[in-house]
């Protein structure tokens, strides 16, 4: 996939500059230790032309929770990097894009604390990570972080070691993607994505504590209550899961998309007929009704 081609412009610091001109310090922490935090945000082109990203705010506030909760120095405005974005998607003239903001730290081969950090923003076209046709997926050898050990609800960068070991083992196994156990063998998440399963139309989802909980997954939760279709939180197990009706993950760059199987478990009820099936539906349209308004 080329994500930039020779006039692709990307905000870097303060300034819009041709991303192949973009230079970072090779002695850069984050380069070595995989210190830096990152956004993955969604824009959509709206129903009245004009283009909107979907919860601007809320994923650049979590851009800064993330920075600090790992102690790189975060002295950005939220208002001025959302109109920063917006100016990187106006000239590369797009509309439906997938943006990724980074937030990375100096020259220092030390463990020591850094006194700045630098930013950029990218943006590029991309279809639903996962694909839209239902997922294979394959309960994972590799389990999600210790929380004791990371500040899991950090979206950083060095925690996505875990992510790319796991889904490239799924795939390599012929499946779509994987699903990760946590420390004490209890369902968590995608490698990036939240799981949200229904029985007996009711949804399910691991409860805060051992995942990144998403903003889409809030999303999800949103549309529920509008829906008025129950979801428990908890704490719940593989069989659980393999006992469901139906299963889907819910991330912005999967957006929401259902389960066709997990392991050698076929999920029985068909999808067009499940509650999880609505949600999908509704976040569809909420993405660009909510954002034309």
């Amino acid at each position: 996939m080329n994500y930039y081609q020779p006039t692709t412009i990307i905000y870097h610091n303060g300034e819009f500059v041709k991303a192949q001109d973009a230079k970072m310090d090779l002695y850069s922490q984050s380069l070595h230790y995989g210190y830096s935090v990152f956004e993955g945000i969604r824009s959509y082109k709206t129903t009245n032309g004009s283009t909107a990203i979907f919860k601007a705010v809320e994923h650049f506030e979590r851009l800064k929770i993330s920075a600090e909760s790992i102690n790189l120095p975060y002295s950005f405005n939220t208002q001025e990097l959302i109109d920063a974005t917006y100016e990187v998607l106006k000239q590369n003239n797009l509309g439906d894009a997938y943006i990724r903001p980074v937030v990375y730290a100096p020259a220092n081969m030390s463990f020591a604390r850094n006194t700045e950090s630098y930013v950029f923003i990218e943006a590029w076209e991309m279809a639903p990570f996962l694909g839209d046709q239902l997922l294979r997926i394959m309960t994972s050898s590799f389990q999600r972080p210790n929380p004791k050990a990371f500040k899991i609800h950090a979206k950083a960068a060095g925690h996505y070691v875990n992510s790319i070991l796991a889904s490239q083992e799924a795939k390599d196994k012929g499946f779509d993607e994987a699903f990760l156990l946590d420390m004490n063998d209890h369902a968590a998440e995608g490698p990036g994505a939240n799981v949200f399963f229904e029985k007996g139309g009711v949804l399910h989802t691991p409860q805060a504590g051992h995942i990144l909980a998403g903003i889409t997954r809030a999303t999800v939760l949103e549309l529920c209550a509008q829906l008025n279709i129950e979801v428990k939180e908890g704490v719940f197990s593989i069989n659980d899961i393999k006992q469901a009706d139906a299963a889907f993950f819910c991330g912005t760059a999967a957006e929401v998309i259902g389960w066709q199987s997990l392991d050698e478990y076929v999920f029985p009820k068909a999808w067009n007929e499940t509650n999880s099936y609505k949600v999908q539906q509704a976040y569809k349209q909420l993405v660009v009704k909510s954002l034309s308004a």
